[in-house]
């Protein structure tokens, strides 16, 4: 296992353990398979792995519970546990604070954050008193570094930054959105503060491990036995004011994968960028709504969508025609995208600010085409 120096000493893994995607059973989100997700937290443990992530809303706050249960066997100090502060969730920081510290029997967490830091809230949020609540658990070794994530603007990235000598912030960082979205933008903001940046979503929840044939082809013939979520996380390992790479691993697979990626220091050639900008490139002719499948959505929504999902067969009725969507005939009437009344909650909560009604209100429309 690669490992880079953060400060004080600390040397953190490469690759991050994600709580937000741990096995579940039944397909119920809240209901985690315990004995599943634990071989997985053994095995980064046993592979050098020292950083996990988890927040106050996975699994329906039971990935909380998970993790600090997972970890109790193992020596506090060999590994550092990250958690959020959850604005839209529990707007009372202090109780939310508090509620995380006992659902994972700890006396603190080592990295701390504001979660999910967006346009819309980000004045609220911020002047909400939680900075100086936090601050103060800082100084009382309640927290020990303190930082936030990010899905916002430029503009409102450059006004938290000012606000606080933050530790470190984490950013949605892969090489997908690096050419079509934002994420350049907000690294090179963070490199010039000289602040490490944490970086979620690197396989942009999973697309760039599943590119279509024609994209994936480009990165195959170069390496046939990468995989190509390897491909993206050598190419978030690669910059470097990146300090740990998370992955929201849910199988033993997954782990071996990312072992043997973050194991090694192979360095990506000239040739190799140019493989993936291309590989980009096509994807991106193939996607229609570039869902990660956070699943930030589907708690708030009063219909419970499995808006993930219908996007998923949305981009898939977008790239090869409506006839895919056939099966969704079989759904519930009040599974169905016509289901949805527009109330925008969704989009409230998506990281990626996707206009969510106006897809269903698409998909709804091809249904009744077909």
């Amino acid at each position: 296992m690669q490992y880079k120096e953060f400060k004080d000493g600390i040397k953190l893994s490469r690759l991050g353990m994600g709580a937000m995607r741990l096995p579940v059973q039944e397909g119920n989100d809240s209901c985690i398979d315990y004995d599943a997700a634990k071989k997985l937290i053994d095995k980064c443990m046993a592979q050098g792995v020292n950083y996990y992530d988890t927040a106050y809303i996975y699994h329906g706050g039971k990935s909380e519970e998970f993790l600090g249960k997972a970890l109790a066997e193992y020596p506090r100090d060999s590994y550092y546990v990250t958690d959020k502060f959850n604005f839209q969730a529990e707007p009372d920081y202090r109780k939310q604070f508090d509620t995380q510290l006992k659902r994972m029997n700890m006396d603190r967490i080592d990295f701390y954050l504001l979660h999910g830091i967006q346009d819309h809230f980000a004045d609220e949020m911020l002047k909400s008193g939680c900075v100086e609540f936090f601050d103060e658990k800082k100084k009382s070794g309640q927290i020990r570094y303190l930082g936030f994530s990010f899905h916002g603007s430029a503009e409102t990235l450059k006004k938290a930054l000012k606000l606080y000598d933050w530790d470190f912030v984490q950013i949605q960082l892969n090489y997908y959105d690096w050419y079509y979205g934002d994420a350049k933008e907000l690294y090179e903001i963070l490199k010039e503060a000289d602040i490490p940046a944490m970086v979620m979503e690197p396989v942009h929840g999973g697309l760039l491990a599943n590119l279509t044939e024609e994209a994936a082809k480009e990165l195959k013939a170069a390496e046939p036995e990468a995989s190509l979520a390897s491909w993206a996380m050598r190419w978030v390992m690669s910059l470097d004011q990146v300090q740990v790479v998370l992955s929201g691993m849910s199988e033993e697979g997954q782990v071996d994968d990312n072992i043997r990626t973050f194991s090694e220091n192979r360095i990506l050639s000239e040739d190799d960028q140019k493989l993936i900008r291309k590989a980009a490139k096509i994807q991106r002719e193939s996607v229609a709504v570039a869902c990660t499948g956070c699943r930030y959505c589907t708690p708030n929504c009063p219909k419970g969508l499995d808006i993930p999902f219908l996007l998923k067969n949305y981009n898939e009725a977008k790239i090869g025609g409506t006839w895919r969507l056939s099966h969704l005939k079989a759904l519930p009437e009040e599974k169905l995208p016509s289901a949805c009344i527009g109330c925008k909650a969704c989009t409230d909560h998506c990281p990626q600010s996707f206009l969510i009604p106006k897809y269903m209100k698409e998909l709804a429309e091809m249904l009744k085409e077909l």
